[in-house]
């Protein structure tokens, strides 16, 4: 009875002593969230900032998933969630998961400017949500405290920070003159985005801004500087990702939270392939939207198709039309994989795939 009590001591010992282990890298999750966005970013003091929620058509799902990475990195609450706008795939598991952890404050663009569920959804629910914690309207330049890390909102509510303002940004980009337009909905324009800073490592997460606000944002002059780490890319779909934002941030690694059926398509995968100085592409999802060209390697794959297929796809299928008697695509309802990255300050990171245990480490830069 002694021994196993002993036992059971240093193991609970054991585990408190993993708990309490100094951080010392940023910790980014981005999780499977089946083509919405969930991305938590744990600092090294412990501090938390969540960029999305999930979808509201898989809200306990996605909820669920992103508890897995905030059991991952032993946190007791989350510190700052950012809606980054008011569409489904982005604030539908903020609900589902205030009951499974304290979130303190609550970070968005203020009133939704597209009717439908967005529109109700901010007007019933998300009052009593943030009503328990701080309630923050983002403007450009706003600064979020944490420490140890410059976090800079660089848009919002359809304004962006001027080019003068990021130490290494206001440089001429000569993509500009090949600009192509793109339509795009009423609220992706209003996305709250984020660049992050942690010693010589930056990384950047745009929420869904939509092309005409990569315009706005990167020219004449860019308004941000090149990233180490490009996050999201509006799930790798094509009314996003020009090179005016792409190449002009010339990103070592992309990490883009597609769904098999959604994102990931070829002009999207051509304008990050392309892109000077990319090293790797990073899916949370096989994209059967992309084709066999654009097809990235498992290793850099966190989650497969959603059933068995008998062969590899070769040609691309067409992207489903927006609209809202489309059918939703399938989804896998099991065990679901993210991706992290973990930074140092000296600007060297480490990405690993959950699901195949698969690890780079991307060198400082100039080392």
């Amino acid at each position: 009875m002694r021994a196993s009590l002993a036992i059971m001591s240093a193991l609970m010992l054991s585990v408190a002593s993993a708990a309490a282990q100094p951080r010392t890298t940023l910790d980014i999750y981005v999780t499977d969230v089946e083509g919405g966005n969930g991305t938590l970013f744990v600092t090294p003091a412990g501090e938390s900032v969540l960029i999305d929620t999930g979808n509201a058509n898989g809200a306990v799902r996605d909820a669920g998933r992103i508890m897995d990475a905030v059991r991952d990195a032993h946190l007791t609450q989350i510190d700052h969630v950012i809606i980054t706008h008011y569409h489904g795939d982005h604030f539908g598991g903020l609900e589902e998961l205030s009951k499974q952890i304290p979130i303190k404050e609550f970070i968005d663009h203020g009133p939704n400017v597209q009717p439908g569920v967005g529109e109700d959804w901010t007007r019933d629910v998300y009052p009593k949500l943030y009503a328990k914690g701080k309630h923050t309207v983002a403007k450009p330049g706003d600064r979020i405290a944490l420490m140890g890390i410059d976090w800079r909102i660089v848009a919002s509510a359809g304004a962006v920070i001027p080019a003068t303002t990021l130490s290494g940004a206001n440089k001429p980009n000569p993509a500009c003159a090949n600009y192509q337009d793109f339509d795009n909905n009423m609220e992706d324009p209003m996305s709250v985005a984020s660049y992050i800073t942690f010693g010589k490592f930056r990384t950047a997460h745009l929420g869904d801004l939509p092309r005409k606000m990569e315009f706005k944002m990167m020219c004449p002059n860019t308004s941000l500087p090149p990233v180490d780490v490009f996050l999201g890319l509006h799930h790798g779909v094509e009314s996003s990702n020009s090179p005016v934002m792409v190449h002009a941030l010339h990103p070592r690694v992309v990490i883009i939270n597609n769904g098999t059926r959604k994102g990931g398509d070829p002009t999207t995968m051509k304008s990050v392939h392309t892109s000077p100085g990319l090293e790797d592409l990073w899916q949370i999802h096989f994209s059967q939207l992309s084709g066999q060209e654009y097809t990235q390697p498992g290793m850099f794959i966190a989650n497969l198709l959603d059933a068995p297929s008998a062969a590899m796809p070769i040609a691309p299928i067409a992207a489903p039309q927006p609209g809202p008697n489309v059918p939703p695509a399938p989804v896998h309802n099991g065990k679901a994989y993210w991706i992290k990255v973990s930074a140092k300050t000296d600007g060297s990171f480490t990405v690993t795939n959950q699901r195949n245990g698969f690890s780079k480490t991307y060198a400082a830069p100039g080392s």
